[in-house]
């Protein structure tokens, strides 16, 4: 049966953190988001609560990393076939026909490059549209919004393949 590895998702969960310091640095993205935030160097250093900042970054990473399990690792799916439901309960053949399938397929794309492909997947089709949405609201530039959702799809497709190869 597959289960979440809190251990796999504190590591996991890192990974924006260590992306993000690369990233938002001024030799990449830096300079082009704090513009198209409207901030300055300044903003960052007199208005930010960097340790409140860097540890909510954290907590938020990891319960998107705890969520990561659910779609880069195939198994929890198919463990939800097996939950009694009412009035349909699991029969002994079904779990033994799930035993015989683990035993055959239980870590199949259980592999660095699937949970990356999900990752990247969750990525584009539910962090970008997320933080598109806010950045049209907020009258951000497409810029912005580029720069700020390809950091969450890296992240998500590295911490998808931290995920999927170690949990």
């Amino acid at each position: 049966m597959a289960k979440i590895n809190p251990l796999v998702a504190a590591v996991a969960a890192l990974i924006p953190l260590v992306l993000g310091m690369v990233w938002y640095s001024s030799k990449v993205f830096g300079n082009a988001w704090m513009a198209g935030a409207g901030l300055t160097p300044e903003d960052a250093k007199t208005k930010m609560n960097m340790p409140l900042v860097f540890g909510l970054t954290y907590v938020y990473s990891f319960l998107i990393a705890v969520s990561l399990h659910f779609t880069t690792i195939h198994q929890f799916g198919f463990d939800a076939l097996l939950i009694p439901e009412m009035n349909h309960p699991v029969s002994e053949q079904a779990i033994a026909t799930a035993k015989s399938l683990y035993a055959d397929f239980g870590t199949s794309f259980r592999t660095a490059r699937h949970g990356a492909i999900h990752g990247t997947i969750t990525g584009i089709f539910f962090v970008l549209p997320i933080i598109a949405i806010g950045g049209l609201f907020e009258f951000r530039g497409w810029k912005y919004i580029l720069i700020s959702a390809g950091y969450w799809i890296v992240s998500c497709a590295l911490m998808g393949a931290v995920i999927c190869q170690f949990a």
